[in-house]
């Protein structure tokens, strides 16, 4: 393995005990005039869950939890990147890369980690076993900021697939949601010898097709996902596709303003039925929340969104074997039908009963099986 150490967490007490004044000296805003949440996170919502991030929460529990994974870092191309390696103890297990999104980060993984690397603790077969590579994004949580324009989804590709083979992977599989989702189709085009599949769980074919149109019945609560998300749902993309400093200064100098800005869309994305307890604790969401606060990622993980023209999104011809998890809750939702104009080789497609843009966080029972299903055909 070549220029690759560790990368302990070690977040100075003087940095926690800021974020502590700085959660009891809030100046709110005035309450919301409706009675959801349509006008963004309510008042009192909001303050539940700051006063428990001011009094219990604990981030020493979670730096503890990602140093006994053990965070690597290496440079590629002129940018440090932090990453979880996590081996599995069966020397045939699969390598495994995930890539996560927005607003999420590799704590979206954790709950995932035990049952794909040590499958037979939790029901499994040994057989199933994964090494995982789980990275952090370029700007997002532990991983370098990106100084100059160009670090489009296709180049953060291509240094993944750089990562994969100065840990000496001859061969893997990659999966993601999300800009997960966008980066693993770009590593999909680009095909590098060393990729067997890849797996998705978000689909983005439906929007981008202007042959669909609503006479086509089995693309109708595909169109009516797609009309819901861009009336009701779109505007925090503009923002950070248009003027990702501006929000910057905000994000950045408010832990509120940061924590409302991820915890309205882990609510709206979620199949939670309304009530993101129900789902995430307080704990989960605010260990992902702090992914952002403390490496003060706010400006630069909205730049992917400038950075990431409107092509990127759009289908892509995929002809390697790929593996598809529809979760009925994902806020842009795909057909098979139409995925099949793209990807040549589709080797596992699967409408899962719940889950929504955050399957591993939300299901990570139904997103192990997704996952080991998927790459069982390519071992």
């Amino acid at each position: 393995m070549l220029d690759i150490s560790p990368f302990p967490i070690s977040i100075s007490e003087a940095a926690l005990q800021t974020l502590k004044v700085r959660l009891k000296d809030v100046r709110w805003p005035d309450a919301e005039t409706v009675p959801d949440w349509s006008q963004g996170v309510p008042l009192g919502q909001m303050k539940s869950l700051v006063e428990y991030w001011r009094d219990h929460y604990d981030w020493r529990r979670c730096e503890a939890m990602l140093n006994d994974w053990g965070l690597l870092e290496t440079r590629i191309d002129g940018i440090d990147i932090r990453f979880l390696h996590i081996r599995s103890p069966h020397p045939e297990a699969m390598p495994l890369l995930l890539t996560h999104g927005w607003p999420g980060s590799i704590i979206e993984f954790h709950k995932v980690i035990g049952p794909l690397t040590e499958p037979e603790r939790f029901g499994g077969d040994k057989r199933d076993a994964f090494h995982l590579v789980i990275p952090c994004l370029p700007g997002y949580g532990f991983s370098g900021k990106p100084v100059t324009p160009g670090w489009q989804c296709e180049r953060i590709a291509s240094a993944w697939n750089e990562l994969m083979d100065r840990l000496g992977y001859g061969h893997y599989v990659a999966q993601g949601g999300d800009w997960g989702s966008i980066v693993t189709v770009a590593l999909a085009r680009m095909a590098p010898a060393s990729l067997r599949a890849v797996h998705l769980n978000q689909v983005l074919v439906i929007p981008f097709d202007t042959s669909v149109t609503p006479e086509d019945e089995d693309h109708k609560a595909a169109l009516e996902a797609l009309v819901r998300f861009t009336s009701a749902e779109s505007g925090y993309a503009a923002i950070q596709s248009t003027r990702p400093q501006t929000l910057g200064y905000g994000l950045a100098d408010s832990p509120v303003g940061q924590a409302a800005w991820i915890y309205e869309k882990m609510r709206a994305w979620s199949d939670c039925a309304g009530d993101p307890l129900s789902v995430f604790s307080y704990d989960e969401l605010l260990d992902n929340i702090m992914l952002y606060w403390l490496t003060n990622s706010g400006a630069s993980s909205a730049r992917l969104y400038w950075e990431t023209s409107a092509a990127a999104y759009g289908p892509s011809k995929i002809e390697i074997p790929i593996g598809c998890s529809i979760f009925p809750k994902e806020n842009l939702l795909a057909t098979r039908r139409l995925a099949e104009k793209y990807y040549s080789n589709i080797i596992h497609w699967n409408e899962l009963p719940r889950g929504g843009h955050f399957p591993a966080f939300e299901q990570p029972d139904l997103f192990t099986q997704e996952i080991r299903s998927c790459f069982s055909s390519v071992r």
